[in-house]
């Protein structure tokens, strides 16, 4: 009995590093933040409570899922190698059990407690991130962070629509930034690893066009994230306090990928890749604030 006990949080352990925690939380936030951006003053806490747990849940169900079918590739690489599917001390049956069950649960509480759209949304996000991007575009093109980002980039418009039970061109524009950030983000992340990616197999953008090129395209989508991120401010979805948060937060990204794209080194990659998820979790605090500080002043 003693035995068994002590294994029990190794094991739970394991299970929650398949969900990706990190990942999933960035993911709620994002989805937290278009639930409180979708109407001028608080969201029905219940609705933000119940979909916040069922975004989470089919999240955590989704990248179970991804752990599962790229558990091969996984033992393959120093980063994921000590995955509990890369290693073998969680079977495919249990990790589909696992995803199953936080799959299931998240469907039944958004479809029961928020409502049917943001659940197969949702849904359609899970599909899109387990099948569409790992299963098909992943091992296929060195485009399958650029094609496939779409449903990392949905969280907004499923906290958006939890609350709003609609997803309106505000939500989109939230879209479209998670979507233009995806590619710089990961991109920064592949060039440090290239040999992980190699090795693997994998078409990564930085084995296939080699690493001055992979720089060059982050640095024009740094470009293209600025610019992006003006749009809140031009549609008057916000104020001046968030222009000056997306310029200022904007300018350093742009700096750090055009002194990578000049200067390659291992660092300064990790840097930009540390950088980018500080930046969109302030960016869309700036949003909230900015949100809030507005609906005071009104």
């Amino acid at each position: 009995m003693t035995s068994i006990a002590a294994s029990q949080p190794g094991l739970l352990r394991q299970y929650l590093v398949l969900t990706k925690p990190r990942v999933t939380q960035l993911a709620v936030f994002c989805a937290v933040i278009g639930m409180f951006l979708a109407v001028p003053g608080l969201p029905d806490l219940k609705r933000v409570l119940f979909g916040t747990v069922g975004i989470w849940l089919l999240a955590a169900a989704a990248f179970a899922i991804n752990c599962l079918i790229e558990q091969e590739i996984d033992a393959r690489m120093t980063r994921t190698a000590r995955r509990a599917t890369a290693r073998g001390t969680i079977s495919p049956a249990q990790v589909l059990s696992l995803s199953g069950l936080l799959g299931g649960a998240g469907m039944l509480v958004l479809y029961h407690l928020v409502n049917p759209l943001t659940m197969w949304l949702t849904f359609a996000t899970f599909v899109g991130y387990a099948v569409i991007y790992t299963v098909i575009l992943k091992p296929r093109t060195p485009q399958n962070i650029v094609i496939g980002g779409l449903s990392g980039a949905m969280p907004p418009a499923l906290g958006w629509a939890t609350v709003a039970n609609s997803v309106p061109a505000e939500a989109w524009v939230l879209v479209l930034i998670i979507f233009i950030w995806t590619p710089p983000h990961f991109w920064a992340l592949a060039l440090y690893r290239t040999q992980d990616y190699e090795k693997a197999g994998l078409p990564m953008l930085p084995v296939t066009h080699g690493s001055k090129y992979t720089r060059l395209q982050i640095m024009l989508y740094s470009f293209a994230l600025l610019a992006v991120t003006l749009l809140p401010y031009a549609m008057r979805m916000s104020g001046v306090l968030y222009l000056l948060a997306a310029v200022g937060l904007g300018a350093i990204f742009v700096a750090q990928a055009v002194g990578l794209y000049r200067h390659y080194s291992d660092e300064r990659s990790r840097r930009l890749f540390r950088y980018s998820i500080l930046y969109l979790s302030l960016l869309f605090g700036a949003l909230l604030v900015d949100h809030w500080v507005s609906a005071l002043l009104a």
